[in-house]
């Protein structure tokens, strides 16, 4: 199967909204949407990143940058009600902010998993509530959640980070269920590790970060970390129809 336009998963005409979309899979996958045709609204804390990701799409005139805490439901329904204003439809979804822990239940805080329950958890929820009304009332979308391969197994030392990966795949799979006949489809990717500024991060945490950078490459059965815009290849099929 193939778009009206006849190229395979193209995004002509179609309006996609993008979490964390100033770095790593949320940039990659932001710029593809609007190279395969979509108009994109970049939604991150950080604004600047979000704005110089835009201003690499210029020319496409239809890339958009939005300042968006995810765990703030003040800030996501403002974001929400600016594309609906601006576009008057949403028709993908990647909840993709997110954020990391190292750590065992010994030294994890209360306010340690909180803050990744707020920002992993409630930011997909947050986002999802707002968009899903008008994706219903459309008869069709996409919403496209971004967990981990820590959302399907357990992975050392990451207690926090797996607790609200393992609840993002539990709610996209409710949400297909619940939804399913309303034309708005729910998916979630699954990464193992990607180099991306999220996994630098993680890997400063450690006392030897070289040591830990090997390691990971190094369990990675291809013998290296996967790059972002290859996720943003399989987010641009599941926001395409043919996806369908």
């Amino acid at each position: 199967m193939t778009s009206t336009t006849g190229r395979m998963f193209s995004l002509d005409g179609k309006v996609a909204a993008v979490t964390g979309g100033g770095s790593g899979i949320g940039a990659a996958s932001a710029r593809l949407f609007a190279r395969a045709g979509a108009t994109v609204f970049i939604l991150d804390r950080d604004l600047p990143a979000a704005q110089s990701v835009a201003a690499e799409l210029a020319d496409s005139g239809r890339t958009f940058a939005i300042q968006c805490d995810v765990a703030d439901a003040a800030d996501t329904n403002a974001a929400m009600r600016h594309i609906i204003d601006a576009s008057g439809r949403l028709d993908v979804l990647m909840n993709n902010a997110g954020i990391g822990h190292v750590g065992t239940i010994l030294t994890t805080t209360a306010e340690d998993l909180q803050r990744l329950i707020d920002v992993n958890v409630f930011g997909t929820f947050h986002l999802t509530k707002c968009a899903l009304p008008h994706m219903i009332a459309q008869g069709n979308g996409s919403v496209i959640n971004v967990a981990s391969i820590g959302g399907v197994v357990g992975i050392a030392d990451r207690f926090a980070y797996c607790a609200t990966k393992f609840a993002i795949v539990g709610m996209t799979k409710c949400l297909a269920l619940d939804h399913a006949k309303t034309g708005v489809r729910f998916n979630a990717i699954c990464p193992a590790r990607v180099e991306t500024p999220f996994v630098t991060q993680r890997i400063t945490e450690y006392a030897d970060s070289e040591a830990a950078y090997r390691a990971m490459t190094d369990s990675q059965p291809v013998g290296r970390m996967g790059r972002p815009d290859e996720i943003a290849a399989a987010a641009l099929y599941l926001a395409s129809d043919e996806a369908a």
